[in-house]
């Protein structure tokens, strides 16, 4: 499992490159919203995907993320 995750902090999925950095929005169990650059809203299973955490809570005003929601 990936260590703790707080709202804020910007990741990346290693396995997913194409997907950006991303700033996690929620972290509830397992589950963690986080909105990606390239492909927006996701919410992880942290069972499943392993993210990298690139900084804690961190402010990154060159970063504009995607405002679109996937379902």
């Amino acid at each position: 499992m990936t260590e703790n995750l707080s709202p804020g902090d910007i990741v990346r999925n290693p396995e997913a490159p194409d997907w950006g950095q991303g700033r996690v929005q929620s972290v509830v169990g397992n589950r963690v919203t986080v909105n990606f650059e390239e492909c927006g809203r996701l919410v992880i299973d942290r069972a499943h995907v392993k993210l990298e955490i690139v900084g804690r809570n961190a402010v990154l005003p060159d970063i504009r993320f995607n405002a679109q929601v996937s379902e």
